[in-house]
């Protein structure tokens, strides 16, 4: 049986102290601040992080190093015979489309997923790829399972300021200062791998309310089967404010009292974009192989 190695990246939100202790291996996704390059968990934190975007700094994301990528791949296969590495969605990120480049010249040792994951779906992904290596699965035969379930996943992100989109110039200026009058919180899909505009809500309890209705029509529609049987991840993420996201979460465990619910800051590459004060709904059905709750 092949050892398998199991690779991610820090959008996935797995620490580095809680990817030590589950296995799994996290590559820190750099930033460049003011000019100053840093790394995420080694010597950004979420708070340093937040307190660098209120203050309005530039800040800029890019993908890991190839160098980086390669020298881990080089140190794990001293100790394992295959890698599967798990980037970012390669809708929202180069660093899929880099990794699958670089990964040619493995002759298949190094097996990159490409399913469409980000923050805490692609945390459940490198959770799902740990399980299977443990069960004596191939690194191929990891990727392909989770690409054959790319597509059964749903994220409702509602933005609380529309300062970041105008930033990001996916909104006009004129457009945002209309929406900050009249207190509107756009409300984003990320199904597959796109970011889109999903809805629009006057205020932050008709945005909870979209996700709310959003996440019920997919669970009786899109997973139908799997909601009968209680097979279906729960998650809330969210940019900076925990409080908000611990009262989400509990309404959502109210709502679904058979389902696991799970909560994670969003990714720093995601808030970069969206800024603080967002709030998301997760759900990804559970596979076979991870159907234990733990």
């Amino acid at each position: 049986m092949n050892k398998v190695a199991v690779v991610t990246d820090s959008n996935s939100g797995i620490t580095q102290q809680q990817a030590k202790d589950l296995g799994i291996h996290v590559i820190p996704m750099p930033f460049t601040i003011n000019g100053k390059d840093y790394f995420e968990d080694i010597d950004l934190t979420q708070q340093e992080f937040y307190e660098k975007l209120n203050d309005d700094a530039d800040i800029g994301t890019s993908q890991p190093a190839a160098g980086t990528v390669l020298d881990l791949w080089e140190e794990l296969l001293k100790d394992y015979d295959e890698i599967v590495h798990i980037p970012m969605s390669s809708g929202l990120s180069g660093s899929c489309e880099t990794a699958l480049a670089l990964a040619a010249d493995y002759d298949g040792k190094v097996q990159v997923v490409n399913n469409h994951r980000i923050s805490v779906t692609q945390r459940q992904s490198a959770l799902d790829a740990l399980k299977m290596a443990e069960a004596g699965m191939s690194a191929a035969q990891i990727r392909q399972r989770l690409e054959d379930t790319k597509m059964e996943s749903s994220i409702y992100i509602m933005v609380d300021t529309l300062k970041y989109l105008k930033k990001g110039g996916r909104i006009t200026p004129a457009a945002a200062a209309i929406g900050t009058i009249l207190n509107l919180k756009p409300v984003l899909q990320i199904n597959g791998e796109k970011l889109d505009a999903f809805s629009k809500a006057r205020g932050i309890k008709q945005g909870k309310r979209i996700m709310m209705d959003a996440i019920q029509k997919d669970l009786e529609n899109k997973y139908a089967g799997y909601y009968k049987d209680n097979k279906i991840w729960l998650y809330i993420a969210y940019t900076y404010d925990k409080e908000a996201a611990e009262e989400l979460a509990a309404e959502l465990k109210e709502t679904y009292p058979g389902l696991p619910v799970h909560t994670d800051p969003l990714s720093l590459s995601v808030a970069c974009h969206i800024g603080p004060g967002a709030l998301a709904i997760a759900c990804q059905r559970m596979l076979e192989e991870n159907e234990t709750v733990g």
